[in-house]
């Protein structure tokens, strides 16, 4: 992990109802976790939205102001459901990101993985042995996707701090 100071808090993230998130502090430090956004059987469809939304919130009021965000973008779903929740995730995040003068940008899943493991089809088990190879205990391959685009981002967009 680099240590430079001074430099622009960035959150990666990898969205969907589990999300993975991973946050490279001014100081260089990279922090990570997961959180989920499940709705129970007494919460409307957009309970998880906001829920999302006060997570961003909460997220910079402890980082710091957040200079960038970075998010895995996702071009193909297995489901219908898993479309539409990356769908509503993804519009709730770049609103906040405008409301909030962040900028923001969408990284190509086959990016990501190229650049964590030199495949850019590499598997869960993969993702979460190159996460663990850099120091990190991801919980699950949600926080190991937002790690790897933190590092692609560190390398990609801050010139390798």
């Amino acid at each position: 992990m680099s240590r430079a100071r001074g430099l622009p808090v960035i959150l990666c993230l990898d969205l969907g109802t589990t999300t993975g998130w991973a946050l490279h502090s001014a100081q260089g430090v990279i922090t990570s976790g997961t959180t989920r956004f499940k709705n129970d059987r007494w919460q409307g469809g957009g309970m998880r939205f906001l829920k999302f939304t006060r997570f961003l919130g909460d997220l910079e009021s402890q980082a710091g102001p957040i200079r960038m965000v970075f998010f895995e973008e996702v071009r193909r779903h297995l489901g219908v459901d898993a479309a539409h929740a990356y769908g509503g995730f993804m519009a709730h995040l770049t609103a906040w990101c405008e409301h909030q003068g962040i900028a923001y940008e969408g990284v190509p899943v086959g990016t990501i993985k190229r650049h964590a493991t030199g495949k850019g089809n590499a598997s869960k088990a993969m993702m979460l042995a190159s996460a663990r190879q850099r120091g990190h205990r991801p919980a699950d391959d949600n926080e190991a996707d937002a790690l790897a685009l933190a590092y692609w981002a560190v390398e990609h967009r801050l010139g390798g701090a």
